[in-house]
């Protein structure tokens, strides 16, 4: 049948695996480090991987194409619960340290966190600590794989965090509103190198934009290693 499909331009393509974390039906995978649409009866049609792109690499297009076929798609959703993620982000592996022994619970250690709640859903978004802020948006996996994340980006910073991958719904409008009814002096993202989180910094950006500010923004990637990449 001739049917609206999405078209992935592959040269565009920059691999950060954004679309396939919008893409709910789960028709775009990574492959070879770019977005396929690998199961085309898997896709609806109505684009939500679109605005996820920072590549405007997606667009429509209307040709022969299989149905929609929702069955199909309510079923993997089904097994995927049931079955561990096969996302990069996801792959089992070791990270060679030195062993040691667990630390003891009578660390100097000073928590550099300012507010509660920090769960990017559960801030409200005219929350007084957010006037003026300096404000940290960082990936749930952060916190476990940069040592120093109190001291070298949470000091000083609101902190908010997520995880795009297993939150559900759309960062993008709630972090609209906060950058629209605050005055926020600067947004760092603090993300992990994994393509399923390029999610959390696409949100900012996108948030950004629909509030109408301008507002200075540094993106900080983490290797899984611990080590900052840009």
């Amino acid at each position: 049948m001739i049917r609206k499909i999405i078209r992935i331009d592959e040269e565009k393509c920059n691999g950060c695996g954004a679309c396939a974390t919008a893409c709910h039906e789960g028709a775009i995978e990574m492959v070879a480090g770019k977005a396929k649409l690998t199961k085309e009866n898997y896709c609806d049609g109505l684009g939500d991987c679109l605005p996820a792109c920072p590549m405007n690499a997606i667009s429509f297009e209307e040709r022969e194409a299989p149905a929609y076929d929702e069955q199909a798609v309510l079923n993997a959703k089904k097994q995927k619960r049931q079955t561990p993620c096969s996302c990069p982000g996801t792959q089992a592996r070791a990270l060679a340290k030195e062993p040691s022994a667990p630390a003891m619970r009578n660390s100097a250690a000073t928590s550099r966190l300012m507010q509660w709640p920090c769960q990017i859903k559960l801030v409200p978004p005219r929350a007084p600590y957010l006037s003026g802020a300096h404000l940290l948006i960082a990936a749930d996996c952060t916190a476990y794989a940069y040592a120093t994340i109190h001291e070298d980006f949470m000091r000083g910073r609101i902190t908010l965090i997520g995880c795009p991958k297993l939150d559900e719904g759309d960062y993008a409008p709630k972090l609209a509103q906060i950058f629209a009814n605050n005055a926020v002096r600067s947004v760092t993202v603090l993300r992990m190198e994994v393509p399923c989180c390029g999610g959390l910094e696409f949100a900012v950006k996108r948030a950004l934009a629909a509030s109408g500010k301008e507002i200075p923004l540094d993106v900080v990637t983490i290797s899984t290693d611990g080590k900052i990449l840009k």
